[in-house]
């Protein structure tokens, strides 16, 4: 979208009104459906992750092939249907319906691998006490901690901008400086690309 955006804005690209605004929509769909599908497998992988520690004995009975493969259909297919809608009904509903799923999703997030963090603490302590160590916990916590920020970190370094966007459209549009913050909406789409290379 954005080197046909380039190209247009340049006059590299001569193109109909009603076809670069289907294209838009194309490429906007697109945009959306991915940005869903996207925030939704990093909760399925939450949740994923979260059945792997606290029913381990059970995951392969809980997670089956079958399962995940139907748990990606149904993503890919909620997205594309939800970004159709979303787009066919363009105004500031979609907008607003959007943050609430991404907040929605971040707190699923932080309350599941922090769940698992204290977990983790509370497995390192036993072990500790049992074996007389009271160097381990710091360790383990330590790192475990390091871990999460890091996970969290670069989660909300990706996708925050684009959704602090989408915020600003809603609260403040005509406001100069966020309208200084809407220029760089094509460097925020490609923070959250980047988000699915540098995921840890």
């Amino acid at each position: 979208e954005t080197l046909f955006m380039l190209l247009l804005e340049h006059e590299m690209m001569v193109v109909q009104p009603t076809t670069v605004m289907h294209l838009d929509n194309a490429m906007d769909m697109l945009i959306c459906s991915s940005l869903m599908s996207s925030l939704s497998f990093l909760g399925v992988i939450a949740i994923d992750r979260y059945i792997t520690i606290f029913y381990a004995l059970r995951y392969h009975s809980i997670m089956t092939i079958q399962r995940a493969v139907t748990i990606i259909v149904v993503v890919w297919v909620v997205s594309s249907i939800s970004s159709t809608i979303f787009i066919a009904y363009d105004g500031k509903a979609v907008i607003l319906c959007l943050v609430i799923f991404f907040l929605s999703m971040i707190t699923l997030i932080m309350g599941l691998y922090i769940h698992m963090f204290s977990l983790a603490h509370q497995h390192a302590r036993r072990i500790s006490s049992l074996q007389r160590k009271q160097s381990a916990p710091h360790f383990t916590s330590m790192r475990g901690a390091i871990t999460l920020t890091i996970l969290l970190g670069v989660f909300f370094i990706c996708w925050g901008p684009f959704f602090l966007h989408l915020i600003l459209i809603l609260t403040c549009p005509e406001k100069p400086a966020c309208n200084w913050y809407f220029r760089y909406f094509n460097l925020y789409l490609i923070l959250l690309i980047c988000n699915s290379v540098v995921d840890p």
